[in-house]
């Protein structure tokens, strides 16, 4: 018990010194991009109050480079002071060292579930309000021209969003059956509830009668099945910096009306997976750094270059790999699953050549 704890611990602590490593760098390089785009309210300190929400994302999205690296570190440190050698002689098992990695493996799989689902999206969404507030005063301004979706032959367009998430500027759209336009309105503001029905508010709208759009206005209209209230904030800002389970909600949503969802359905399965992805790569970073055969032959400088080496190759080819998928119209999970998987072999088969 006490060897399988000391090996926990130094796992934990190679883990920590990566991603504080890690942290640094992007943080660093984060926070001089961002003093390029200050103006008005938007200063040097309210950057580095950015840079800093922003890159528990970041590291979420680093979570299986982190994991092999630090493994590396931890595993290779204690084979260059011979202490692994040490704790093989004493008899000490190879199901009990596989037992002592996996253990603080699994609560770091279960953290970081919990920090792609309750922490990092939520911080990132709360940087990205305040940093358009403090740019661009009383609305946050969506990028590229706003955000469109379809529902059947209704075209909706959201073009800004005010503080405390209140969409505003919202024109719609609806044609017939010959493409003709039968109605259109815009409107400068709508509640939101729960059941996906917008409240609009001061709306302008045109419909087709008797072949001519006649124009009325309306103090409020309610109309049924556009975003949830919890998927508005998240329309600002990139897909990878949702919730998993806004994720999956958001692709059901864009399925149920026949729109393009593979998308956020195959970045959801990728997050999901990723966890798992953390545990094959800590079970590859054992055989690479904890070979007692190859240590004597082996620098610590080379084990940290092997795992580098493995890192860049991985996220290479997970990235070829999904690319494929969606461009074949693959299963999105067997896809997402496919590189960890990869991984998973690989380490089994050197598990199973480690020297111990």
């Amino acid at each position: 018990m006490i060897l399988q704890r000391y090996i926990g611990v130094s796992l934990a602590k190679g883990w920590l010194l990566v991603m504080l490593v890690l942290a640094a760098i992007f943080g660093l390089i984060g926070f001089i991009e961002e003093l390029d785009r200050t103006t008005g309210d938007y200063d040097a300190i309210a950057a580095a109050r950015y840079t800093l929400f922003i890159l528990p994302n970041q590291l979420v999205s680093l979570a299986p480079i982190i994991a092999l690296l630090g493994s590396i570190v931890a595993l290779a440190s204690l084979d260059r002071f011979n202490e692994l050698t040490i704790i093989s002689c004493t008899g000490f098992p190879p199901g009990k060292l596989l037992t002592a990695i996996a253990l603080p493996t699994v609560l770091l799989v279960a953290g970081l579930w919990l920090c792609m689902e309750y922490l990092a999206p939520q911080l990132q969404q709360s940087a990205e309000r305040e940093r358009s507030v403090l740019r661009y005063s009383d609305n946050i301004s969506i990028p590229d021209g706003g955000v469109w979706s379809t529902n059947g032959r209704r075209y909706i367009h959201l073009q800004k969003m005010f503080e405390n998430g209140i969409p505003g500027d919202i024109s719609l759209f609806e044609f017939g059956n010959s493409g003709e336009l039968i109605r259109a309105l815009h409107a400068r503001t709508a509640k939101v509830s729960d059941d996906r029905r917008w409240l609009f508010q001061g709306v302008r709208e045109k419909r087709l009668v008797d072949g001519k759009l006649v124009s009325r206005q309306h103090k409020e209209l309610e109309i049924a099945n556009l975003w949830a209230a919890e998927e508005l904030p998240t329309l600002s800002l990139s897909s990878d910096s949702m919730a998993l389970s806004i994720l999956y909600q958001y692709s059901q949503y864009l399925a149920s009306n026949g729109q393009p969802m593979e998308k956020y359905l195959s970045l959801f399965w990728q997050k999901l997976l990723m966890p798992l992805t953390v545990f094959a790569m800590v079970l590859l970073a054992t055989p690479i750094s904890a070979n007692l055969a190859a240590g004597r032959d082996r620098s610590f400088g080379i084990n940290m270059g092997i795992g580098a080496v493995v890192g860049i190759l991985f996220y290479l080819s997970a990235q070829i790999i999904f690319a494929l998928g969606q461009l074949l119209q693959l299963n999105i999970p067997l896809v997402a699953l496919t590189p960890t998987l990869i991984v998973l072999v690989c380490a089994l088969v050197l598990l199973k050549r480690m020297r111990w």
